[in-house]
Order: structure tokens, then sequence, then C-alpha cells
């Protein structure tokens, strides 16, 4: 008996002369004596050995022995590890040893192991099981950090295990023994459940108190209540603040706030760089939404110059996190060629992943891609579908798209007459509608074919701004097709379609003005739009301008530029033209020099 009695004394003794190292900041060189008290079970000196393997502090650093040194200490009822290893479990033991479980040093050395958060290289499990019954058991001892996490875990564990009641309480009582994550909890919980000012005034009044012991996350939400205005005063600054300090900290949500802020110039001088770079932090640390708001800055430009091969690069980054509106500004670059290669099939894929994370302006995308023969054939029953089950449920633009996907065959076999059906339905709300159904009915698909209805419904359309309706309504009032001729009318439709782009449109102004309808010549004015709508690349348009220019229709003859038009009409296949080129002199004329060389 007096040996282990001597050897005991021993171990205590050791244990003092380590503590009086840790006290003087010299962890490391305290573990030897430690480790001797530890192999001596004495569980204070097993609960500082999981510490040193927990920290890295006089060993490599290893999660899975820190485990196995709290439970020794744990099971012998030392309630500070019954509480560490608590928190542990439920941040989860990784796998494999040797890897890094860093405990949050700031709340360890205030000695808070119920806020000692480990980070690893390597994702690891939770084990709730384990968790409640070593939380139960320092709660049971009533310590304040086992009571919080156990009211944690009670909060926030798995369904069964949840009572949000008994949460509460346990948070009350913590926070009572002065704990932060105790007020953190308690805070939370009344603000859940509270239904009148002065509730709320308390839920802030307990998370501030959590503020002031540096606890990030509460930092962070007694931010956003002075945002709200949720009981405190509602104060831009004051929430801007608590943002910063808990960025420092290293909370993501927190940089995402603090950064935006910055950027905005909210609650803080404006300063887009720091912004940036905050916001930039937050991403790098997992944050979707500050990963899309960065990709959105290099989109749009600004302060800070565009640059889409890095807005690709974040909206990525926030897409393969789950970001549906980064995935479909992801497919809007692959769709348009702006920072990565134009890659229609890559466009359809990040629509895809937007439209089935529920974003429905994806879901028209894709099926926009789709009906241009893009995206592959479980695109085109997977759009239908969608628009399918929104229209039978009385949505109007789905039953417009789906009454396309039956006229054209997508995702369903093609199907003219109930396409006419839909199309119908959609075109009491939808213009696009009201011009397909226009169509159906001019051209007899799926309806008996009706001239003056079809042209009633394009008209509509037109009268709505649409310019492909503009542009048909204004060739059936040149022909006089489903109702009068009207060329005046025609030609101030034309117009309108040709000042908003419309190729086909620009060379129809420049027929009507030059001649042989109701509207007076203008061969000056006929060879403008020609030569605008040659220039887009419309081969009639370059055959009529390069005859303007070889006659001097216009009052100006070029046989050179005649030859350039005529020549690249012909190469777009208009055979027509070949006689025009025929015609040409060999060599212009010195009028004809002298012409050019005057313009």
């Amino acid at each position: 008996m007096a040996g282990l009695f001597g050897l005991f004394g021993s171990a205590t003794g050791a244990l003092k002369r380590a503590k009086r190292l840790i006290a003087g900041g010299k962890r490391a060189e305290a573990f030897p004596l430690l480790a001797k008290a530890a192999e001596a079970r004495i569980p204070e000196a097993e609960f500082q050995v999981a510490r040193c393997y927990l920290e890295g502090t006089g060993v490599p650093p290893s999660a899975i022995e820190g485990a196995r040194w709290l439970e020794r200490a744990a099971t012998q009822g030392f309630v500070e590890a019954q509480s560490m290893l608590a928190a542990l479990y439920v941040h989860g033991v990784p796998a494999s040893a040797g890897l890094v479980a860093a405990a949050a040093a700031s709340e360890l050395s205030a000695g808070r192991p119920a806020a000692a958060l480990f980070t690893q290289n390597e994702p690891a499990k939770p084990d709730f099981e384990r968790a409640l019954d070593w939380a139960s058991k320092a709660a049971a001892q009533g310590s304040p950090d086992g009571q919080a996490l156990l009211g944690y875990i009670l909060t926030s564990g798995p369904e069964a295990m949840r009572d949000l009641e008994r949460a509460e309480d346990l948070y009350r009582r913590s926070a009572a023994a002065d704990c932060p994550q105790g007020k953190l909890g308690y805070g939370l919980a009344l603000l859940r459940r509270a239904s009148k000012p002065e509730e709320n005034v308390a839920g802030a009044t307990s998370l501030a108190g959590a503020a002031e012991a540096g606890l990030p996350t509460a930092q962070y939400l007694l931010g956003v209540l002075h945002e709200q205005g949720t009981g405190v005063e509602k104060d831009t600054a004051k929430a801007v603040a608590f943002y910063k300090l808990a960025a420092e900290k290293g909370l993501r949500s927190a940089q995402a706030r603090y950064g935006l802020a910055l950027l905005e110039g909210r609650g803080i001088p404006k300063d887009p760089l720091a912004g940036e770079s905050w916001l930039r932090r937050a991403a790098l640390a997992g944050d979707p939404e500050a990963a899309a708001l960065i990709g959105d800055i290099y989109v749009r430009g600004g302060e800070l110059p565009p640059n889409h091969a890095e807005a690709a690069m974040w909206f990525r980054r926030a897409a393969e996190a789950g970001h549906r509106m980064a995935a479909r500004a992801l497919g809007m670059l692959y769709l348009t060629g702006a920072g990565v290669p134009r890659d229609p099939a890559e466009a359809a894929r990040w629509f895809r992943t937007s439209a089935e994370a529920g974003d429905m302006q994806s879901k028209y995308d894709l099926a926009a891609l789709v009906l241009q023969g893009q995206g592959s054939a479980e695109d085109g029953i997977r759009t239908r579908e969608w628009f399918e089950q929104a229209a039978a449920s009385g949505d109007l633009v789905a039953a417009f798209n789906y009454g396309v996907c039956l006229a054209q065959g997508v995702g369903v076999e093609r199907d003219d007459r109930r396409a006419a059906e839909w199309l119908r339905k959609a075109a009491d709300g939808v213009v696009n509608a009201q011009y397909w159904y226009g169509r159906m009915l001019l051209e007899g698909r799926g309806v008996e074919q009706n001239l003056e209805e079809g042209r009633s419904w394009v008209a509509r359309a037109s009268e709505a701004g649409m310019t492909e309706a503009q542009v048909l309504l204004a060739e059936m009032m040149v022909n006089g097709r489903g109702g009068p001729r009207d060329h005046h009318a025609a030609l101030a439709l034309f117009q309108r379609a040709a000042t908003a782009g419309h190729v086909g449109a620009m060379f129809a102004v420049g027929a009507l003005y030059g001649g042989g309808h109701d509207i007076p010549w203008d061969r000056p004015q006929a060879q403008r739009f020609f030569r605008m709508a040659a220039e887009r690349g419309h081969a009639h348009a370059q055959m009529m301008l390069g005859r303007y220019l070889a006659r001097g229709l216009a009052g100006e003859t070029n046989y050179d530029d005649a030859r350039t038009w005529l020549k690249r009409a012909v190469e777009q296949g208009l055979t027509e033209a070949q006689g025009d080129l025929a015609a040409l002199p060999p060599h212009p004329a010195a009028p004809a020099q002298a012409d050019a060389g005057a313009r």
C-alpha cells in the first residue's frame, strides 16, 4: 500500500508542477508531467492530456487520442471532461488519427469546454447518442457548460431527441450561471417563441451577454437584431460593428454581411475593395451567398472592373454549393460565351441544376435551349413535365410553354390539337401565346384555319410590343391577308420592329420605300434601310443594296461596293444576285469613281 500511495503522491506532485507550468504558458513543457499523472488515473491530469492532444501542444495533434483521454476522465466523473467529450461528439471525431482537432483556444483557456469547436481536415459524422449521454451526465452535476450543450442537443439534434421546452430550461439555468453559451442558447430560445416586444427585448439582452463574452455567433446575431430593430433599437451602424467583431473571429456569415455593408456603404463608409475582400474570405470559407455576390460584382462591374472569367469562377463555387441563382448565372455565361467558352450544353446543365433547385426562370431558360435543339432528350421530357404540371395548376406561362412543347414535339409526341388548346388558354394572359395561337389559326394547325381571327390575335400581341408579332401583322397588312391592306400602318410597324433590331423589318422598310406600294418613293431611305439589313447578314438586303449602288438608284453609284454586296448575297446562296454581279462592268468608269470619291 505504501508503494502505491507513494506512486499516487508522486503523480499528484507532477500534476501540481504541470499546472504551474501551464499557468506560465508552458503547456508543451508540462505534458510529460501531465502524462505521468494521467497514467496514475488522476482525472484532472487525464483531462489536461486530452487537451494537449486536441490542441497539439507538446504532442502531435490527434482527435482520437484526445477523445480517448477525455473518456477516461469523464468515466471517473470529471465534469469538464464530460462537457468537452459531449462537444467533441456533437462535432464528430474523425475516423483516422493524426488529424487536427484544434479547440477554440480562447474558450478553452476561459474554462468553457462547451464552446470548444473542433475543425478537422476530413468530414466527421456527429454522434448525438454519445453526446447526449455525456452532456446529460455533466448537466446532472450542475455544469453550466454541460447544461448549454444538452440544451443544444435537445434543440438541434436529431428530431427524436428534440425537446424545446426542456432545452430552454437548461439554457436558462446555464445563462444564470454566467455561461456565454447558455446565454446564447437562452436568447435564441426566447426570440424563437417571442410574441410580444418585451420577449424580444429579453432575448436580445441574453444575446448581448453572450456577445460581451466574445462569442462570435452571438455578436453576429446581435448585429442582425440591430439591423432589423428586433428587441433593440434599429441601428445599422451598430449592426455593422457587431458584424465586424464576429467577422474578425472568422465567422463566415458575419464576414459576408460585413463585406456587403462595405460594398454598399451601409452603416459604414463605402469601400468596395475591402468589401470584396471580406466577401472573398466568407466565400472561401464555404459561404455560397458570398461567392454568388462576388460573381455578381464582377459581372456588373462599376467601381470594380468587370471580369467575366472571375465571375464564372465564383458563380461555379456558389453553384456547386447549391446556390440556385448562381447556377443560373453560370448558365447564362456559358450561353453567351462571357468569361468561358460558349457551350450551350454546359449552359443547359447549369440551367437544369438551378431549375431542379426550384428556380422557375431557369426552367424557361432550359426550355428555350431545348426548343432550339440544345439539351438532352431527358431535358426535353423534364421540361415538358415541369410545364405540364404547372399548366394543370393554372399557370398561364407554363400553359404557353407546354403548348409549345406539344406543337414542336419536345419531350412528347407532337400534337397540334392539344397544343392549340393550351395556347388558347394561355393567350388570355400571355403575349407570346397570343402570337403563337394566332399563327396556329393562320396556318390551320390543330384548329380550323381562320385568317381574320388569327390576325386579331397577332394584332393583340403586336399592341403589347412583341416584335415578331409586329412584323407578322405588318406583312399581313401589306398583303391584305386576314383583313384590309394598310401599307402606311405596315410601314409604322416595320419601323418599330427595325428600331428594336429586327433585321427582316429593316429590309421590309427598305422595300416599302423602294416603290410599288402605297408609300411615296424614297430611294435614299430605301438604300439606308437595305444597308442596315445587309450589314447584319440579310441576303436579299445585300442583293438590293448591290443593285442600288450599281444603278445609282439613290443618286449614288459605286461599282466596287456593289460588287462586294452582290458577292456576299451569292455566297449566302442567293443565285438571283449572280446576274446582277455578271452585269457589272469589269472596271469602274471614271464618273463612277468620281461619284464614289465624292461620297
